[in-house]
């Protein structure tokens, strides 16, 4: 006779959300001269001003600081000239992701004028500088070139390590440091990536009724590194 299985616990979701406040922010040298841009304003050196990186180095949460401080207007970057005639004048304005494809030059050629005449700011991120947007309206492209661009790196062991610890006391676990030096050594090197593992892991830990330890860390890891691989096949 079978003895059967223990059900295992169903962890309930409590709705961790991630901060993107600047108290929530982590410095280090992998994003320093961007923050420092961010902390700057309004003393920006130009109206526009680009950050640009890789996904999952921070851009996003930088952007989100500088729009609650600015009180900027989001607009979409395809449709940046329907957008702009209800902005007030004088109004910041973000584009996030602004190399995506579709992008609206007309609008946006529009909107760094207005910018410029109203002396307020536009701020854009992107993967890539400018120069490799494929913008083909000329007097954008002169525009762009005149932005303030700063560079995000991928994220170093500092920052890396950094947003994991912040991530689990958010959620108000305490992890040993050998388990959050595992993660940074063994995950991508993306923010988005230690939102998810930590996510993974709190609810492993949950489910297992167990504390996150190193062993259940590199379980999780190769789990999701397996059904990642599956996916891709």
């Amino acid at each position: 006779m079978r003895t059967p299985e223990k059900p295992r616990q169903l962890p309930l979701d409590l709705g961790h959300s991630t901060g993107y406040s600047r108290d929530d922010l982590v410095v280090s040298d992998a994003n320093r001269q961007a923050v420092a841009l961010i902390d700057r304003w309004p003393d920006w050196p130009a109206t526009v001003v680009v950050l640009a990186g890789p996904a999952g180095s921070g851009k996003s949460h930088l952007a989100s600081i500088w729009r609650e401080t600015s009180d900027a207007a989001t607009l979409d970057p395809r449709r940046i000239e329907s957008e702009v005639s209800g902005l007030d004048a004088g109004r910041p304005a973000l584009i996030d992701d602004a190399d995506r494809g579709g992008l609206d030059e007309q609008g946006l050629f529009h909107l760094i004028n207005a910018a410029r005449a109203a002396g307020t700011h536009v701020l854009l991120t992107a993967r890539r500088f400018p120069a490799a947007w494929g913008v083909a309206l000329p007097d954008l492209m002169s525009r762009l070139k005149a932005a303030a661009t700063v560079e995000i790196h991928e994220p170093d062991d500092l920052l890396l390590a950094g947003v994991i610890t912040k991530l689990f006391a958010d959620r108000q676990i305490e992890v040993d440091a050998n388990v959050v030096q595992f993660l940074v050594r063994r995950i991508e090197r993306s923010l988005a990536t230690a939102i998810r593992i930590v996510g993974r892991l709190d609810r492993a830990a949950l489910e297992q009724k167990t504390r996150i330890t190193r062993s259940l860390a590199a379980d999780t890891v190769d789990a999701i590194d397996r059904g990642q691989a599956e996916f891709e096949i």
